[in-house]
């Protein structure tokens, strides 16, 4: 089938089924004419693909995933320990957004959303690029 068939059946846009290739997650045959020809095993990995992206896997997960999918000796505990060091990265990031949210609600109480031009939120933003110019600038 064609790329478009193989979009429509997978359920990923024809653009990221060809960056797929591009990268070599996938390799579709070439049909005698020289366009891509997926099967069904090709679009059971690309709806694989779109189900660990979904969950929030890397590129690089993806394909070490793909591979211990693929190889039927594979031992449950190297999936395992990809999915768990996933769940950290998740956590971290919860943690970084839950701090985010934190400052900027204290911001916006702090601000009186008025007509007034001082802003709190601004003040905030101003100071934070300010340290950041002096840390960079301190660095070696």
């Amino acid at each position: 089938m064609n790329v478009g068939d193989a979009a429509h059946r997978s359920g990923l846009p024809a653009k990221t089924i060809r960056y797929y290739e591009e990268i070599g997650l996938i390799a579709p045959a070439r049909a005698a004419n020289g366009y891509r020809d997926y099967s069904g095993d090709d679009i059971h990995r690309l709806a694989f693909l779109r189900r660990a992206r979904n969950l929030g896997f890397s590129i690089d997960d993806c394909r070490q995933l793909m591979a211990l999918y693929q190889d039927r000796s594979r031992a449950s505990h190297d999936v395992r320990e990809i999915a768990a060091a996933h769940v950290t990265a998740i956590e971290e990031k919860v943690r970084e957004l839950q701090s985010m949210r934190s400052t900027l609600q204290k911001l916006i109480h702090a601000c009186h959303g008025d007509e007034r031009p001082d802003c709190p939120i601004l003040d905030d933003m101003a100071g934070a690029a300010m340290l950041d110019d002096k840390a960079a600038s301190a660095r070696p």
